[in-house]
């Protein structure tokens, strides 16, 4: 069967690959967008110690962070020796001994149904700092051994790496849905109708525009998300644990002292990409607060992206209502580098005619259009 995908992030990447694994003929197009959420994105992968009361997001999420040792030997396989994922461990830092003793329970309890979590250790503020230097020396901590981190452009670029060697190809393109009364008829590249069997529709904060000129009006929103790269002179931060404050902000380290801070949360109305004093000033002023060693670390640059979201901030994926021959994927939002590789399994499977891993019922592509 012929596939074409529309929109090459983690979750188109991770589709085209699995489909092209089964040894379908995947063509996956993307135009590039300089906002795109997942290329500028640096992943925690750590939902076990979250707050959300969603069942169905924690499921998909925990389900995601559980697929990536499994895809990572895949990609190794496929001859991809770094895609980006390693395991580092996470510290859930509290200034309170009474705070991590609440948090510690709260872990010990999702461990009897998630293992994969690993280890789960309480650290004295001395042992905090050792494992993160730069932070404040009031911080104890939660250390979850099974946590990870990702490059989202490295893995995105992995996945179509390995997508290619299995056959798929990759167009750099401006996709456009081909349209008659209505109704979804096929998609052009660049203005030249393109044959699919099968359309897949994953192009997150862009959907909206994809589908201007259908009878379909999808409820995408997002949101922009700014994010700082600095560099430490010096310093190990590849083997740093993944940093996760009292508030909605992190950090994470990466090789030859990277260290991203992120991220804003801002709603908007338009793809504006402009980095912000506001948005610069509120991710640096929590971060010194929390680690005052970073103020002599060296500002590098700010990335933009947009986090698509979908009603009741739950990803859905599935076929288009009454159009049987499309599919769409959309929602992920801000854990997209967490369950993005283990959602595009789940619509490889499900455009194959194959049974899915896991209930998707919750997910349904309805919700979407209603």
């Amino acid at each position: 069967m012929n596939y074409i995908i529309v929109g090459a992030g983690i979750l188109g990447a991770s589709t085209a690959y699995h489909l092209a694994s089964k040894g379908e003929k995947v063509a996956i197009v993307d135009r590039g967008e300089g906002g795109q959420a997942t290329r500028n994105a640096a992943g925690i992968i750590c939902p076990w110690l979250t707050n959300r009361t969603s069942k169905d997001w924690y499921q998909l999420a925990v389900n995601g962070a559980g697929y990536y040792p499994e895809l990572v030997e895949q990609l190794k396989e496929a001859g991809i020796s770094e895609p980006g994922y390693k395991r580092v461990g996470a510290l859930n830092i509290f200034d309170t001994e009474e705070k991590l003793d609440r948090k510690a329970a709260y872990a010990e309890m999702r461990k009897m149904e998630t293992p994969e979590m690993g280890e789960i250790s309480k650290l004295s503020p001395k042992e905090t700092r050792e494992m993160f230097p730069p932070l404040a020396e009031h911080y104890r901590s939660l250390h979850l051994s099974g946590a990870g981190r990702v490059n989202g452009s490295r893995i995105t670029e992995s996945l179509l790496k390995a997508a290619e060697r299995k056959g798929a190809e990759v167009i750099h393109g401006n996709a456009s849905l081909r349209t008659y009364k209505g109704e979804i008829q096929g998609v052009d590249i660049d203005g030249v109708p393109q044959h699919a069997d099968q359309i897949i529709l994953t192009n997150g904060s862009w959907m909206r525009e994809l589908f201007a000129p259908s009878a379909l009006s999808p409820r995408v929103t997002f949101e922009k998300a700014q994010i700082i790269h600095l560099h430490l002179t010096g310093q190990a931060t590849e083997h740093w644990p993944v940093l996760l404050p009292p508030f909605s902000h992190y950090m994470l380290g990466f090789e030859e002292g990277k260290l991203v801070v992120g991220a804003t949360k801002e709603k908007i109305q338009e793809h504006d990409s402009r980095v912000t004093a506001g948005g610069i000033h509120q991710l640096l002023e929590k971060a010194l607060r929390t680690a005052p060693g970073l103020k002599e670390a060296a500002y590098v640059e700010t990335k933009v992206g947009f986090r698509p979201f979908t009603p009741g901030s739950l990803p859905v994926f599935g076929r288009l209502p009454n159009q049987p021959h499309i599919l769409a994927a959309n929602g992920l939002g801000a854990s997209g580098l967490t369950s993005g590789p283990f959602v595009g399994a789940q619509l490889a499977a499900l455009a194959a005619g194959e049974d899915t891993s896991m209930d998707i019922s919750p997910y349904t592509i309805d919700r979407l259009f209603k």
